[in-house]
């Protein structure tokens, strides 16, 4: 599946809240979210738009490893 290509960091924010993830701080246009199952993983999302593309495939590389998921896996769930 093919990245999209006009997210932006709060929209990427507001999908990752659907996989459990919640907003734990911010410091200027960063966002850090966590999600606690199965175990605790922190992720940080620039608020840019829209974000780059490496930034963004960086972000799902990281969450999809830490969910055991392969990346479209997780984009189907994230972006149906």
């Amino acid at each position: 599946m093919r990245l999209p290509r006009d997210l932006t960091g709060a929209e990427l924010a507001r999908s990752l809240s659907k996989l459990g993830y919640h907003q734990t701080r911010q410091t200027g246009s960063h966002v850090r979210m966590t999600c606690d199952t199965p175990k605790q993983h922190h992720v940080t999302i620039p608020l840019h738009d829209p974000l780059r593309i490496g930034t963004l495939a960086a972000i799902l590389a990281d969450v999809a490893e830490a969910r055991g998921l392969s990346r479209d896996e997780l984009l189907e769930q994230l972006f149906p």
